[in-house]
């Protein structure tokens, strides 16, 4: 029994991980959103949320960077083709950020589902989309 989930754990290794750092990445997220959120941005207007959204997006962003490099995909990449890396990891979440703007707006903003509820939403689309970008794009093997 013990061989069989060590067998299915490294069959699925990076997934695993992925999903573990992924949801780590997400308390991240959260956490500093609803931190930011019921803090100083507590008036809790259409700018406000914005706000505390972009300031949770890069607090999760730099652990998601440093967690999937070092623990996911364990890059090894130095020089020029870690300054590649990076920029296409930054590039890569500047477009999920801007999906979960997209998507914060309309579920908060148009369609009046309460911040916390559009947050958590978000997030299970942005968690997918950045591995598949992480795993087709940034972190590929050659």
């Amino acid at each position: 029994m013990i061989n069989k989930i060590k067998e299915i754990y490294f069959k699925y290794e990076e997934i695993i991980s992925y999903l573990f750092f992924g949801f780590l990445t997400t308390v991240v997220s959260f956490g500093t959103y609803v931190l930011f959120a019921n803090t100083f941005l507590a008036g809790k207007s259409d700018l406000d949320i914005q706000i505390a959204n972009v300031l949770s997006w890069i607090c999760a962003v730099i652990f998601a960077y440093v967690t999937n490099r070092i623990f996911v995909f364990k890059s090894k990449t130095i020089g020029k083709e870690k300054v590649k890396e990076v920029f296409n990891f930054a590039l890569a979440r500047v477009f999920s950020l801007l999906v979960d703007m997209f998507m914060m707006y309309i579920l908060y903003s148009v369609m009046h589902i309460d911040d916390t509820i559009s947050k958590i939403i978000v997030q299970f689309v942005v968690v997918a989309m950045n591995y598949i970008l992480s795993k087709v794009i940034i972190f590929k093997k050659n």
